[in-house]
């Protein structure tokens, strides 16, 4: 079954008494477009993680965003950093303000005097993101494989409505043959003169040359080649949106060649009501991987 270019997928992994949750969204595009959105904390293994990510895509957009909740330690002070800065701060204060006193509590505020002491090694990190986009891109791909069930039973049934213009086509066509002979036949009764003969077979040829530059025989047994490997398309597995759209514009060739031959009204609504439902059909496509 086809598998729809939109979808959402979201898991997670333990971490050292915390969570990474990974989601995964995906939208048509022609290419495989993948963009990651990751903490601090995973930015060094973005070259590791994106090629296991990358076998796993086919063509779209993919949004890949990671968050870690809660894993690591409690923050704890950088002695060595706060020692320097209470020492620069007592020289600061004998400079300005000789006997004055200086808190400890002057530390506070400064920058960067508690570090993050993380549980995990870069090991860790990589085990984790992977089995928690692992479960994301299963929920994607679950949730991909159901819209193009969706999608797949739209192209289906616009599909039968364009075999069903087919079939009018292929039905018109002998009655356009016949009311041109009709035609051609009154014409030449009010034309010539009573009494005159018309030469023996000349009515006849006019029908027959009529008839040649108005059949469209070999454009609807193409368009019913092109109908049946649709449907072969739409049962298989795997990606098909490319193979569909390709079909679907050979079917609009052959429509408009049958409307550039056709000189009968019901013909030429025929073919609009067949592009129409071709059109849809190219536009669902787009939605397809």
């Amino acid at each position: 079954m086809a598998r729809s270019m939109t979808g959402y997928g979201a898991g997670s992994a333990r971490l050292a008494g915390g969570t990474l949750s990974v989601e995964v969204r995906s939208v048509n595009h022609r290419h495989i477009d993948l963009r990651l959105d990751l903490p601090k904390e995973l930015a060094s293994i973005a070259y590791e993680i994106e090629p296991g990510l990358r076998a796993r895509l086919a063509r779209g957009r993919y949004d890949v965003t990671a968050r870690l909740d809660g894993a690591a330690t409690p923050p704890l002070l950088d002695r060595a950093r706060a020692r320097a800065a209470y020492q620069e701060l007592a020289a600061l204060r004998d400079e300005l303000a000789p006997g004055t006193a200086l808190s400890v509590a002057a530390l506070v505020n400064l920058p960067e005097l508690f570090r993050a002491t993380p549980e995990w090694t870069r090991d860790d990190l990589v085990k984790s993101f992977e089995d928690a986009a692992e479960e994301a891109l299963r929920g994607l791909a679950a949730m991909r494989g159901e819209e193009g069930r969706h999608v797949t039973d739209d192209v289906r049934a616009r599909l039968a409505e364009a075999r069903m213009q087919r079939a009018r086509i292929a039905e018109e066509v002998p009655l356009t043959v016949e009311r041109e002979r009709r035609r051609l036949s009154e014409r030449v009764a009010r034309l010539v003169e009573p009494g005159a003969s018309v030469e023996p077979g000349r009515l006849e040829l006019e029908v027959v040359l009529f008839a040649d530059r108005a059949d469209v025989s070999e454009e609807l047994a193409r368009l019913a080649s092109h109908f049946e490997q649709a449907e072969r398309l739409l049962a298989e597995d795997g990606a098909v949106g490319k193979k569909l759209d390709f079909l679907l514009q050979e079917m609009v060739r052959e429509a408009n060649t049958i409307g550039s031959k056709s000189q009968s009204a019901p013909i030429a609504h025929a073919v609009v009501e067949l592009k129409t439902a071709i059109e849809r059909m190219r536009e669902q496509a787009q939605n397809l991987e």
